[in-house]
């Protein structure tokens, strides 16, 4: 695969986090919640848009005059509109001959009312009560909360569907991790078997499925992924990561074909570095460090997506590697790609403040300042976080708590 299409892979992952932090490992969740929304409206309301009015001083202006909302339902409570049946919108909102309701966040700056957004909403849409809903969990428990959303991750609606699953990418792995054996196999495997689920999904229900399902639904997972009918343009890294946990022997195998074989096209490649990672980071009783190193180094090996595996390689202060990852600035498939030798120098500047012992990285890093001191020095700041010493604890005199 060309490397500018191996970037804009990469980067179109980037661009989808960048709204929101994901917490979910496979999860790409877009802007902000709806529950977060509510937090920053002082009130919400579900109902009906009749008479607008222009206002008679500027009849051609665009928004300006007044619109009166019926009110139908109160999402979130007042005391402006405690009471009230009826309230007017400081707005000219025409008819759109289509939809007649609409969900409207509304602010109170010094008195004044200001609808800040409003969304059409179908006569018959599920959005007001599942909004109530949200509402109404938000402060209990993160099990109850996830619970309600996962009942409504396949809703027909898109705005409540996307909301749900943003609620779960937003969610942390330890949370997930806890409700996940607790959700019926049988109904994520329905939405994996579908064909016309999103492929954004795909992720989320694959690694749903790694904790509450069996041995045998990894063979499903299995047959899905072999499919020659299915393609996982996005998903692909929480599928394996499910099929892993379900059988770690078979998963991993199936994983490391993926990294070794020379074929391997970046996406699906990229997806299995995920994969690796994620088992680092989150799950090493189920594929021990040892192990997903010997996948790193692998992946390291391939120029094209090398500079991924260093980079998790010095956040991991994997520091044993030095040599190896050193050596790939000799390496002619290597060194003249320069995003993997700006990784490589990353990983030397950490590794030698990390190890005052580690001389092959402070000479590396001695060589690179002397031929580029601006870059050397840039990277250090780039860096200057991880390369923080940790806090040393305070001694306690004693009889002082």
């Amino acid at each position: 695969m060309p490397r500018t299409h191996r970037l804009f892979a990469v980067m179109a992952g980037l661009l989808l986090l960048a709204p929101t932090v994901s917490a979910c490992p496979f999860c790409n969740p877009m802007g902000q919640t709806l529950s977060g929304e509510v937090a920053q409206a002082d009130f919400i309301l579900y109902g009906t848009l009749e008479n607008p009015q222009r206002d008679p001083t500027d009849p051609t202006a665009f928004n300006k005059g007044t619109t009166e909302l019926k009110i139908d339902l109160v999402i979130k409570p007042h005391d402006f509109v405690k009471g009230k049946k009826t309230i007017t919108l400081p707005r000219y909102v025409p008819p759109d001959g289509k939809n007649a309701k609409f969900l409207v966040f509304f602010n109170v700056v010094n008195d004044q009312l200001d609808p800040y957004r409003g969304e059409a909403v179908a006569a018959d849409s599920k959005l007001p009560e599942y909004m109530k809903g949200a509402i109404e969990v938000r402060e209990k428990d993160t099990l109850t909360r996830l619970k309600y959303f996962f009942e409504h991750l396949e809703s027909s609606e898109l705005v409540i569907s996307s909301d749900a699953y943003t609620e779960f990418g937003s969610t942390e792995y330890k949370d997930i991790r806890e409700l996940a054996p607790k959700l019926p196999a049988e109904t994520i495997l329905k939405w994996l078997k579908d064909p016309n689920t999103r492929g954004t999904r795909l992720g989320l229900y694959g690694l749903l499925i790694g904790h509450c399902g069996s041995t045998k639904d990894g063979q499903t997972i299995r047959e899905l992924l072999d499919d020659p009918s299915r393609s996982y343009a996005s998903g692909l890294d929480g599928m394996l990561a499910g099929y892993v946990m379900l059988d770690p022997k078979a998963g991993w195998d199936y994983v490391m074909k993926l990294v070794k074989a020379p074929d391997t096209e970046f996406p699906v490649r990229y997806a299995a570095l995920k994969t690796v990672r994620f088992f680092w980071e989150y799950r090493p009783d189920v594929i021990p460090n040892q192990q997903v190193l010997e996948a790193m180094k692998i992946l390291a090996d391939i120029a094209d997506i090398a500079d991924l595996p260093i980079e998790d390689l010095r956040k991991w202060k994997v520091w044993d590697l030095t040599p190896k990852v050193l050596a790939y600035a000799e390496n002619p498939t290597h060194n003249t790609i320069p995003i993997v030798n700006r990784s490589i120098l990353k990983f030397a500047i950490a590794a030698a403040a990390a190890d005052a012992n580690n001389k092959a990285a402070a000479t590396f890093v001695a060589t690179a300042r002397a031929k580029d001191a601006k870059k050397v020095e840039f990277l250090e700041e780039l860096l200057k976080d991880e390369l923080k010493p940790p806090p040393v604890p305070t001694k306690k005199e004693p009889g002082k708590p």
